[in-house]
């Protein structure tokens, strides 16, 4: 039976104190919605409807890229009536899983388990869960014989029914057919005047049809997210699974609590993490990688045996094996290091490819340059690549040996084995295996003095 996803998304968030829309609110980096919409991904639907209202256009705008049917809901008259919006989308055969946006964590093993106990459409399937404090949320009621009879919301619900542990968590699974059939039916003579989704249990229940719910396994799954506080709890729990995650792949976190992968991650064998490292997007690693504290690495390829030294920030960048970054070294966009190179303290890297064995240690810019073979640069080198309009390429041979403090001002080029003298300010191409330098004569003028400071008058 053909699976249709209802994600809604059209909350105000008030509570968020914020401008941003709470789907919008990130996680890991990323909307809390997109996190939601990758899980429904996961369950191969064949289509995912996303009902949306407070801030709408800027939810489309920044979720363009997604593959997915909008629904507008204009007013906010409860969850029954936010899913109407969307079931005109939906076919009749299809089944249909209501997701919310702002409950970000739940996993597709748990959400198949759900699809699963619909029974292609023969049973109505809710996702509930035991929780240490439910207030706030509509408990599950039972007869007595343990049958869901119907859900209650908090603000409705008796003193004998507050004391339920068991809640509804808002997903539920069903026939497309007899949801739409349901939510025509539904009433808002309640506390808050809304259509209650959740009204369509008794509905179920009343029609002979087994209601069957299915609990979480665990709490923080289904946790929602309505402040900022709760975003931050909700970061933890994302942060500290994905530690875990990493672990079991035999990755060594020298503290899982201070350790944050906001994209995916592929690592190799006997990987060594320490304090404080951030990864962004997808990072790659080889085996036997080290890396050093408070290191940031986005969208970035680490090769085998290579090791990130404390306190550098590396993006969108390629590094060879057994090649030595850092500490504190950047290395920006399009950056590739080849095997056994070494870019040490206070060199920034960017638009450069490095090859085997070159070595810029300390304080130095390379920009849109070529370093050969086991070049040497330098402390103080910098590649003088913007004109103030145009970015221009220096091509470094193979062996060359750039001295200390050198400007070299591109477009220029440095033949193979060719050495710098410190201090030069190079602008024509240097020869190959050459000596070549730019200095001003070095004057001493005898009759100078320092200037003195005038006492105040």
């Amino acid at each position: 039976m053909a699976l249709s996803v209802v994600i809604l998304a059209a909350g105000q968030g008030k509570r968020m104190k914020s401008d941003l829309p709470k789907v919008l609110q990130p996680l890991a980096g990323r909307p809390l919605l997109k996190h939601v919409i990758d899980t429904a991904r996961e369950l191969h639907a064949h289509d995912i409807h996303v009902v949306y209202g407070h801030g709408g256009e800027r939810v489309r705008e920044s979720l363009a890229s997604e593959n997915v049917s909008w629904a507008r809901q204009a007013e906010q008259h409860g969850t029954g009536h936010a899913v109407q919006q969307a079931m005109p989308g939906v076919p009749d055969d299809h089944l249909v899983l209501v997701l919310y946006g702002d409950v970000p964590l739940v996993q597709a093993a748990t959400l198949q388990r759900l699809v699963d106990a619909a029974a292609g459409g023969e049973a109505l399937a809710i996702l509930s869960v035991r929780m240490q404090d439910p207030t706030g949320y509509g408990r599950i009621v039972r007869d007595r014989a343990g049958n869901v009879a119907r859900i209650v919301e908090h603000k409705d619900a008796n003193q004998k029914e507050r004391a339920i542990d068991e809640v509804n968590t808002g997903l539920m699974a069903a026939s497309a057919r007899r949801m739409r059939e349901w939510l025509g039916q539904l009433k808002n003579d309640n506390a808050q005047g809304e259509f209650y989704l959740t009204d369509v249990v008794v509905m179920a229940a009343r029609a002979g049809l087994k209601v069957n719910a299915i609990l979480a396994e665990r709490e923080d799954e289904v946790l929602g997210v309505n402040d900022k506080v709760q975003l931050a709890e909700v970061e933890a729990v994302y942060r500290r699974r994905r530690a875990q995650e990493l672990m079991l792949q035999g990755v060594t976190l020298v503290d899982p609590a201070r350790f944050d992968a906001r994209g995916p991650v592929v690592v190799g064998r006997d990987v060594y993490i320490d304090v404080n490292v951030v990864f962004e997007g997808s990072v790659r690693l080889g085996d036997r990688v080290r890396i050093g504290p408070n290191v940031v690495i986005s969208d970035c390829e680490i090769a085998d045996d290579a090791v990130i030294h404390a306190n550098c920030v590396l993006d969108r960048a390629t590094v060879g094996a057994r090649a030595i970054v850092g500490p504190y070294a950047r290395l920006r966009p399009d950056a590739v290091l080849h095997e056994d190179v070494h870019v040490g303290n206070f060199v920034e890297v960017k638009k450069s490819e490095l090859r085997r064995g070159a070595k810029a240690n300390h304080l130095t810019y390379l920009g849109d340059t070529t370093v050969g073979e086991k070049v040497n640069v330098g402390a103080g080198t910098i590649t003088c690549n913007y004109d103030g309009v145009n970015k221009w390429r220096t091509e470094i041979g193979d062996g060359a040996f750039i001295g200390s403090g050198t400007m070299l001002v591109a477009p220029v080029k440095i033949g193979a084995g060719a050495t710098i003298g410190a201090g030069s300010t190079i602008t024509k191409d240097a020869p190959e295996g050459k000596l070549t330098l730019e200095r001003s004569k070095q004057l001493t003028l005898e009759a100078w003095k320092r200037p003195v400071k005038q006492p105040k008058g």
